[in-house]
């Protein structure tokens, strides 16, 4: 397993993880993504907060980071913290707990950034995915509603977000 920025070669990859893991997301729950702006990921790329997961030499799953989020966790916001977002495995390679892989990894990128907190949120109202979360370490910290403004993706129009949170 190799963890690495990734790269405008690695973007028609991603984006097909993307589709997948929407496609999958509306099997298991009534709340999915909705496509996202290419601008939005190679902006994302541009500031090395886009990563992949190799596996093999293949893309396995990938996510991105950013070090706040005012919109969805407040005045929290402030906090020196590390926020994980669109976490999305290739179906070839689900059931593997890439999520524990990518909090291991974050831990370390914490420490060596000086944040405290590992955070992340999903669609509310989801049990099996809070309860994943839960086993991956976080702990539950209520939830966020939100107005959704153009600065975000399609899917948060839906308003209302579980909050997740590790101490490093």
């Amino acid at each position: 397993m190799e963890i690495s920025k990734t790269t405008l070669q690695d973007i028609d990859t991603v984006f097909n993880i993307y589709e997948q893991a929407t496609s999958y997301q509306k099997t298991v729950n009534n709340k999915s993504w909705r496509g996202f702006e290419r601008a939005l990921i190679e902006k994302e790329i541009e500031e090395n907060r886009h990563f992949i997961i190799k596996e093999e030499g293949e893309i396995a799953c990938t996510f991105v980071i950013t070090f706040n989020d005012l919109i969805i966790w407040k005045e929290a916001s402030k906090d020196p913290a590390i926020y994980l977002h669109r976490i999305a495995t290739n179906p070839k390679f689900r059931g593997q707990s890439y999520v524990k892989k990518i909090v291991a990894w974050a831990k370390n990128y914490a420490k060596e950034n000086a944040k405290s907190y590992i955070r992340l949120d999903t669609h509310s109202g989801n049990e099996r995915i809070n309860k994943y979360y839960a086993s991956c370490g976080f702990d539950y910290k209520g939830i966020s509603t939100i107005e959704w403004t153009n600065e975000l993706p399609e899917h948060y129009k839906e308003g209302s977000f579980s909050l997740f949170e590790i101490v490093v």
